[in-house]
């Protein structure tokens, strides 16, 4: 297999909840909910670096896609990093997504690693670290 990952999609409860999370609080641009002209089409695309696409789907209808049932979900599966240039910039995107209404689930500080991360969950659950490392050259962060 080729490491070929364009998309990774989140699936979450409200998509317009999620919506106004991601491009209003944590500002990630994007063109807003698309395809809602399809049964269990409507989706969100945020354009990030490097070509990587952020979709949002509803749960229930990429379980359905999928084919297989909606279950609970966990935030221990997976976290999603994001990493930046410096510790104020960890505070400040930690800060700007706990006023956007995540859970901050662990407050940034100095990790074992050499770096400085934090984590927060987004509406659904779902486990963001923003992490530092001076070790780490970031382009545009």
């Amino acid at each position: 297999m080729q490491p070929r990952i364009k998309v990774i999609t989140l699936g979450v409860q409200d998509l317009e909840k999620s919506l106004a999370f991601y491009r209003d609080g944590l500002c990630l641009p994007t063109d807003g909910i698309i395809g809602t002209e399809f049964e269990d089409g409507a989706v969100v695309f945020f354009n990030l670096n490097d070509d990587l696409i952020l979709a949002l789907y509803p749960k229930v209808a990429l379980a359905k896609d999928a084919h297989v049932p909606p279950g609970p979900s966990s935030p221990s599966e997976f976290s999603l990093g994001h990493i930046v240039n410096s510790r104020q910039e960890v505070d400040a995107l930690m800060r700007q997504a706990q006023r956007a209404g995540a859970h901050v689930t662990d407050p940034a500080r100095e990790r074992f690693w050499g770096g400085y991360s934090g984590y927060f969950q987004d509406l659904d659950g779902h486990l963001w670290e923003i992490a530092w490392n001076p070790a780490w050259v970031v382009g545009e962060a």
